[in-house]
């Protein structure tokens, strides 16, 4: 395609970019036809891709082109009907990664902000394959580039815009495995260590609605992808299990801080609570692991695959420690809510840990974890896990596992609901004791959920 620059040069720069994309579109098609593995896009071509498309300038000497706002929309509109009219998959995955695979030179900064454009339009109009295709980008981009698009992406959706976040939450049906990756990435992004860094209340809103509606969701990438041995350290993890459990043990603890913080700045104390959100996260992150022991069977990965990676654990436990003596300075105003607060966060991480284990999420030994959880405090339940037995739970039975990207999965079926009771009157005198209490009728048993002891009547 080298021999076309000179036909670019005198259009003017949309035409060019246009006239570009057709050429581009044919040269991939026959690049595919030709059976040539793996198809590669010759260095020359991304060279006309960097000049006329992304307007980096070929030499010192020459002035870079610019686009009007009004040529930028067009150019994406031209974009996204580009990859909508073209019917081949493959031809499609290897024009986006022409397109917008980081070369590690000046041109990527103008990849990164018009890949951030064309994401956040297609993403508005509906552009399936573009979704699909910026999905495989954040599979196989360093996460630090990964998280700058799911940043421009919540600032669109979550800050900039009002109302537009039921756009953004059309992704989990529109395109299930861009939905994961883009989890992931947002979980990746806000890791609690700031304000900044906390997530917006739509975003968590949607994302707990998302999970709820469709567990099997953050399963997605895994389980439609080929899994080697190890991911390179510099992507993204394969699921967002791993941050959606910091979020969960952090949260207690980082929310109350920040209002705090907001509250002796001058904010209004009427936030929204979140504290119900995160629990019902934190039980759908259980029930995914819940799942897994079957995938991972079938797979032939049991005990083979971590999905939740000791280095991260450590760190999590590292910043929970940290957050916990932040906490215990503030325990001369507010003891019993610190206290109370900070078992919490021990709890869900003493969950978390023994499901993990349970399920094949997590492979490591209890030295391990004893190990990474020596300079939290004393927590009845995390010495339980710590220091009791495990039970493996091979033998739940999970939902058949051929799921397909584009396919909405049946939920998980939901808890048995507890009985309600009858409100009791104030000062009403108590009853004879009776022999047995059928107002109170015992909490179902959950005939899936094996336990390594019952205790005896």
């Amino acid at each position: 395609m080298g021999d076309i620059r000179q036909s670019l040069l005198p259009r003017d720069v949309l035409s060019a970019a246009k006239e570009l994309l057709y050429h581009l579109d044919i040269y991939i098609c026959n690049l595919v036809q030709s059976g040539r593995q793996p198809p590669q896009v010759d260095s020359k071509t991304l060279e006309l891709v960097e000049e006329f498309i992304l307007h980096a300038p070929k030499d010192r000497n020459t002035p870079a082109r610019r686009m009007s706002a009004l040529q930028e929309l067009q150019l994406l509109e031209i974009m996204c009907s580009c990859f909508q009219e073209q019917s081949r998959d493959a031809v499609r995955q290897l024009m986006f990664a022409a397109l917008f695979n980081l070369q590690g030179n000046q041109a990527d900064e103008s990849r990164m902000a018009l890949l951030g454009k064309l994401v956040s339009m297609a993403i508005a109009v509906g552009r399936v394959p573009i979704l699909e295709c910026a999905a495989t980008w954040l599979q196989r981009t360093h996460r630090v580039y990964c998280v700058r698009l799911a940043q421009v992406l919540v600032d669109d959706y979550c800050s900039m815009v009002p109302g537009s976040v039921p756009t953004l939450q059309n992704i989990h049906s529109a395109s299930p495995r861009f939905c994961c990756q883009f989890i992931t990435a947002v979980t990746t992004l806000y890791d609690f260590t700031s304000e900044e860094l906390t997530p917006p209340l739509e975003l968590l809103q949607m994302i707990v609605s998302w999970i709820q509606d469709d567990p099997h969701l953050v399963l997605i990438t895994f389980l439609n992808s080929p899994i080697s041995g190890s991911q390179p350290i510099t992507s993204l993890d394969v699921t967002p299990l791993g941050g959606l459990v910091r979020w969960c043990i952090k949260a207690p603890l980082v929310y109350r801080r920040d209002k705090k913080q907001a509250l002796t700045n001058g904010s209004s104390e009427n936030e929204p609570e979140v504290g119900p959100l995160f629990s019902a996260l934190h039980l759908s992150v259980l029930q995914v692991l819940m799942l897994l022991p079957n995938i991972l069977n079938e797979k032939g990965l049991f005990g083979r695959l971590a999905l939740l990676q000791m280095e991260s654990l450590a760190a999590l436990t590292s910043d929970l420690s940290r957050l916990l003596d932040q906490a215990d300075k503030h325990t001369h105003t507010s003891s019993a809510d610190t206290l109370a607060l900070s078992q919490l966060a021990l709890d869900r991480l003493a969950q978390a840990l023994q499901v993990a284990m349970a399920s094949g999420a997590l492979l490591c030994s209890r030295e391990d974890l004893r190990a990474i959880c020596s300079r939290l405090p004393h927590n009845n339940l995390l010495q339980l896990v710590l220091f009791g037995p495990v039970m493996y739970y091979n033998n739940i039975h999970t939902s058949p596992l051929a799921y397909s990207p584009h396919a909405a999965h049946s939920p998980i079926a939901p808890l048995p609901a507890l009985p309600t009771h009858r409100a009791h009157t104030p000062h009403a005198p108590l009853a004879p004791h009776p022999s047995s209490h059928p107002q109170y009728p015992a909490q179902p048993f959950m005939t899936g959920m094996p336990f390594p002891f019952r205790p005896s009547h």
